[in-house]
């Protein structure tokens, strides 16, 4: 049967990786669509998964953002019209089930933030809805008949994908040399994000002075943070041009700073020692991770804070709890396809 998923963000495709060839080799034919949005093209591309680029990007403004919206619906419409899907899969795609609806398919969706807008109108279009145990769900749903589409996974998203690889990703980090290199990878803020409010480049002070003691990997999320962090005043870091893997980031990261969401649960998650500084009010599925000790949120981070930290810095395992619950979760959303597309 076809399997529809709409890829829009960059985190989404470490998510469904295993997922598109697990169902590939199931039989299922696998249909994905894209949005050039950050990473997500040349994520795709770099693993080689085949993808139609459809629509753009409308940028930060909510106007902008809201005209745009039914015109990549009608374009994605358009295109699958053809291909005739029997299930739309997706995560944070706000286009996905409503398209799903008007093609007369089910629609699996899923998304961690629980303050993400867009959630409202795809809660009311999805045919099944997952999201995290400790995530809320609003208070319209929970008192109608619609709450019956919701189905809570155990843990948090990142665990539904790391499970399969973070045993290997810490045995490699283990043969690390012990005189190896501090290294810190750096993910900046998500500007054209709706849900976040927070400063724009302000980690600007604190790259410029690690970079004069540490080798500092800054992981800009699209051109215009490429551009403004090849100014001259940066000039001691690496910015790589095109997206590094994430076993690459996870194996060589002394220490991850994070001004956004996915990446920087996944570090965590992973076993990297990780700092959060992310702007906005923190998800549930952070404080998730925060909780069990394996990440630290401090947005008003200096560098004397982080050389500090550096100092009494030690590595951790993974957790096996939260990996095993990741497995139980991708065996839920598997056994949730089967049942709108059996083998």
């Amino acid at each position: 049967m076809k399997v529809w998923f709409d890829i829009s963000n960059s985190p989404h495709i470490n998510m469904f990786y295993d997922l598109i060839m697990d169902l590939e080799s199931e039989g299922h034919e696998i249909i994905v669509t894209s949005r050039p949005l950050a990473n997500t093209v040349a994520l795709l591309d770099q693993k080689q998964i085949k993808h139609t680029t459809i629509g753009q990007h409308y940028g930060k403004n909510i106007l902008k953002k809201i005209f745009g919206y039914p015109i990549r619906v009608f374009q994605l419409w358009q295109y699958l019209s053809r291909l005739k899907p029997d299930l739309a899969v997706s995560q944070s795609s706000f286009h996905s089930p409503v398209v799903a609806k008007i093609l007369g398919v089910p629609s699996i969706y899923t998304n961690d933030n629980e303050h993400a807008l867009g959630n409202i109108l795809c809660f009311m279009t999805a045919t099944r809805i997952l999201i995290p145990e400790k995530m809320p769900i609003p208070s319209f749903f929970r008192i109608s008949l619609l709450h019956r589409k919701f189905i809570r996974y155990p843990g948090i998203k990142e665990g539904i994908y790391l499970w399969i690889k973070a045993a290997a990703i810490a045995s490699d980090r283990k043969r690390r040399p012990p005189s190896s290199d501090i290294e810190i990878f750096i993910r900046p803020e998500p500007l054209t994000a709706q849900y976040y409010n927070g400063k724009q480049n302000f980690l600007d002070d604190i790259i410029s002075e690690l970079q004069e003691t540490c080798r500092v990997t800054v992981l800009a999320r699209d051109k215009t943070q490429f551009m403004h962090y090849s100014q001259k005043r940066f000039n001691h870091i690496h910015l790589p041009a095109t997206p590094l893997s994430f076993d690459q980031v996870a194996i060589n990261c002394t220490l991850f700073i994070g001004a956004g969401g996915s990446m920087t649960r996944e570090l965590a998650l992973i076993g990297v020692p990780t700092i959060s500084v992310y702007q906005s009010n923190l998800l549930d599925v952070d404080e998730v991770l925060i909780s069990r000790g394996l990440m630290i949120h401090d947005p008003k981070l200096t560098a004397e804070k982080v050389n500090s930290y550096l100092k009494n810095i030690q590595n951790t395992q993974p957790s096996n709890e939260l990996m095993d619950i990741g497995k139980s979760a991708y065996q839920l959303f598997k056994k949730e396809i089967n049942t709108f597309c059996p083998v």
